[in-house]
């Protein structure tokens, strides 16, 4: 079974972000970059499929050069090729384009399955399986914490708000997974060291048959018109107990509608 799995490249979230100034899209270099907590779910659950039914599994990531230490932590957590999608003209692509993106490139590499985590850190859109199930004309089973795969069929149980859905559909197809559905590994030294010997292709947009009109902050259809950091945090209201301390944290907490 040939399974590949979406990850991104995201800014620590225990740093602080920020937007550049002059387009008012992210700045990745003002924050290191870490592999999407989220993703790291996806990368398991494609392991273990492939521990089970056999087959193999690459690791597709769009973004510039240093998300190559993205593709590093899933080669080392066994991962056995990447595809790497860089290219200038994708800055500022937004969920809609790098839908087509990654859509145009998985075309061209094949697939049986398409495994993602259910949304990035830095986005948080959570659509992109979605979109990539729609271009690729196969389906989508979203949020699953539990997957089967029988001969040409999947099964998984997709999280609902009263309890789970199960949902079946024909290979190939599209699944997002949620953080409940398994314990990621963590990379063992042989993994590491074996990581830096495993294929990593490096695509262009001219590579994948992209077209550079549709993709890129020109293309995209959203944007950030405007930003301001944020207010330093204001010093918090002590209230002193002399008696009648009970009294004054109740209408505290009055005043600010809590209670």
């Amino acid at each position: 079974m040939n399974i590949v799995v979406c990850v991104k490249q995201v800014p620590d979230t225990s740093t602080e972000r920020k937007l550049r100034s002059d387009d008012n899209t992210l700045d990745r270099d003002a924050a290191d970059g870490v592999v999407n907590e989220l993703d790291e779910y996806a990368v398991e659950e494609a392991l273990k499929l492939k521990e089970a039914h056999g087959g193999e599994v690459t690791v597709l990531t769009m973004g510039p050069a240093k998300a190559t230490e993205t593709i590093r932590k899933a080669l080392a957590m066994g991962a056995d090729k990447a595809v790497h999608l860089s290219d200038d003209a994708l800055h500022g692509s937004d969920a809609l384009s790098t839908s087509y993106a990654m859509a145009q490139v998985l075309k061209q590499i094949g697939f049986d399955l398409v495994i993602l985590g259910s949304e990035s850190t830095d986005a948080r859109t959570g659509v992109l399986a979605a979109m990539l199930a729609e271009r690729l004309g196969a389906p989508q089973l979203t949020l699953a914490n539990k997957v089967e795969v029988d001969g040409s069929g999947i099964t998984i149980q997709r999280v609902t708000d009263y309890g789970f859905d199960r949902v079946e559909a024909s290979l190939p197809a599209v699944v997002s997974v949620v953080e409940k559905i398994n314990d990621p590994r963590y990379p063992s030294f042989k993994g590491i060291m074996a990581a830096k010997k495993k294929p990593v292709q490096t695509l262009a947009i001219g590579d994948a048959a992209i077209d550079p009109a549709q993709v890129g902050l020109g293309a995209a259809w959203s944007e950030v018109v405007d930003f301001a950091a944020a207010p330093p945090r204001a010093a918090g209201t002590v209230v002193k107990d002399e008696g009648d301390g009970g009294v004054n944290a109740a209408d505290f907490l009055a005043s600010k509608k809590f209670i």
